[in-house]
């Protein structure tokens, strides 16, 4: 391919360094969502006065969406960008099941339903925004 006045246009890689960088940066959002599912998940039952509160679900809505964003930004692959949510609701499916000790930290009520429904709903639409291309950071 030849661009105007003759000169050859290459594809320029990036370098190991930004690339070292960008996997680093995506490994940290992965366990960014680890730690928000398990947050999530032990947040979501909280009373306060009598009166629940489900600070689990208000963090999994507003931090799910940017974890994917971010790494949208560093790939847009499907696999890539959606990996803050595969770790997020792995975290939330495995500490429904089995919690430590056996105990259920998930138990089925509102709470629970609003965390699993509101987590996936706003990771797949931030995901959504990265595959359209409505997001470039």
């Amino acid at each position: 391919m030849t661009a105007p006045g003759n000169v050859v246009a290459r594809e320029i890689s990036p370098r190991p360094e930004s690339r070292l960088a960008g996997i680093g940066a995506l490994v940290l959002l992965v366990l960014d969502g680890v730690l928000l599912g398990a947050f999530g998940v032990a947040f979501a039952q909280i009373y306060t006065g009598g009166v629940p509160v489900p600070m689990g679900v208000v963090l999994t809505v507003l931090i799910l969406p940017w974890l994917v964003l971010r790494a949208g930004e560093i790939d847009d692959r499907p696999a890539v960008t959606g990996a803050p949510i595969v770790a997020w609701f792995a975290v939330v499916a495995v500490l429904a099941v089995a919690g430590p000790g056996g105990d259920v930290l998930v138990p089925i009520n509102w709470q629970s339903g609003a965390l699993v429904l509101g987590g996936i709903a706003a990771g797949l639409w931030a995901l959504q925004r990265v595959m359209n291309g409505e997001f470039r950071g």
